[in-house]
């Protein structure tokens, strides 16, 4: 079929038009089970009761006044963010990849008004993924998101991710003003930071006067059994970058900052048209009202070890498929021995969907609402997948 969208994205063969849940619905009625969560977006799955509540009453009254004006329910969802976290204030994004242009912006901004604008570079880490803006694609420094793209935002500094003696001795560049890193790699292949290495990380920003700048976009609003992932590790960022989840599938996303990291975002140095729109900030706060309660985030605990239990049974019996699970919470991923797509195509064959990354990895990113019940029929479709990629592997080993 010939379209008129840009053809940018290898997409499936897939056409779904309806939601329930953790189910998609193909237009020839077939159900699938929905292990991507629209990678990580869809935090209560589809249709969720609240959210189309939320949405529905937001509409029929107020949809977009522009930022020229106060924003009541932005203050309410800025409110609400900052009561549960380390922020002091909110920037309200349409996506991951504006807070990243925005956390660039800021930290920059930080130390242009403290009289050291050489103190411009950010190290970023290899592997990592920030968004697809020039300024997020120089982050991250792969030919595969950079070629053919520049003069890239220069400043720019890659290191191996976790690497505490390459960090710390970057760091003694007098330039580098700031850190950026995902506790959590989601495009990179569910690997996982881990919270020593994050301690670290901060004390060496610290000791180095540097801010720190997470990417919880995909690993935050929940996903790990916390609000956000580096709860865990009980430190702080100087700011961080949120989208994804917290709008539960409408585009909103957001920078939370410290008073101090923020200090030179003053009027009139960064804008939005429809950042924080009444409608995204609506969606928001009923997202919260559900995540943010200490025992759903218990049962992602509770969920996220019997899923991960199973998956581990399923590496066991499949090793000519799977070599490991990765991650943490209901961000997980298998470690493939074939081709990562091809096990992500299979289980199209087994009506289940799961994402690919990079390390020859598939992600599971389920709604955080799954039922014990739907763990299992997926690890029961995960098994018939991984017979049906494991089948032309015996077939060329004979």
């Amino acid at each position: 079929m010939i379209s008129s969208v840009l053809p940018t994205y290898n997409r499936a063969p897939l056409h779904f038009v309806k939601g329930e849940g953790c189910w998609l619905v193909e237009q020839d009625g077939r159900r699938f089970l929905d292990l991507g969560a629209g990678i990580a977006v869809n935090a209560l799955g589809h249709a969720h009761p609240a959210l189309v509540r939320a949405l529905t009453e937001q509409a029929g009254t107020l949809w977009h006044t522009s930022n020229l004006y106060h924003v009541d329910a932005q203050i309410a969802l800025a409110d609400t963010l900052v009561d549960l976290t380390f922020a002091d204030t909110c920037f309200f994004t349409n996506s991951g990849t504006e807070a990243c242009e925005l956390a660039v912006k800021m930290a920059r901004k930080y130390w242009h008004d403290l009289g050291h604008p050489e103190r411009m570079k950010i190290i970023a880490f290899d592997g990592a993924f920030h968004g697809r803006s020039t300024a997020a694609i120089a982050a991250a420094g792969t030919e595969k998101m950079t070629a053919g793209f520049g003069p890239l935002l220069p400043g720019f500094l890659q290191l191996p991710f976790g690497d505490m003696d390459a960090l710390n001795k970057a760091l003694k560049d007098p330039d580098v003003g700031a850190v950026l890193v995902e506790p959590i790699q989601g495009e990179g292949g569910i690997r996982t930071l881990g919270d020593a290495v994050l301690r670290d990380i901060r004390a060496a920003c610290d000791a180095a006067g540097a801010l720190l700048i997470l990417d919880e976009v995909q690993c935050g609003m929940g996903r790990t059994g916390r609000l956000f992932a580096h709860e865990w590790a009980g430190v702080a960022p100087d700011i961080m970058m949120v989208a994804k989840g917290i709008g539960g599938g409408f585009p909103i996303g957001a920078v939370l900052a410290t008073e101090n990291a923020a200090s030179g975002m003053t009027a009139g140095t960064h804008g939005s048209t429809y950042g924080g729109n009444p409608l995204g900030c609506a969606v928001a706060r009923a997202v919260l009202g559900v995540v943010a309660d200490p025992a759903f985030l218990d049962e992602v605990v509770r969920k996220s070890a019997l899923l991960r239990q199973g998956l581990e049974s399923l590496v066991a019996g499949h090793p000519e498929v799977f070599e490991a699970v990765r991650g943490e919470g209901l961000m997980l991923g298998l470690r493939c021995r074939p081709p990562a797509a091809a096990v992500v195509e299979a289980g199209y064959a087994e009506q289940v969907l799961t994402v690919p990354a990079a390390e020859n990895t598939i992600r599971l990113l389920p709604a955080l609402t799954i039922s014990d019940e739907e763990i299992a029929e997926a690890l029961d479709r995960l098994d018939r997948t991984a017979a049906r990629a494991a089948q032309p592997a015996v077939a060329d080993a004979g």
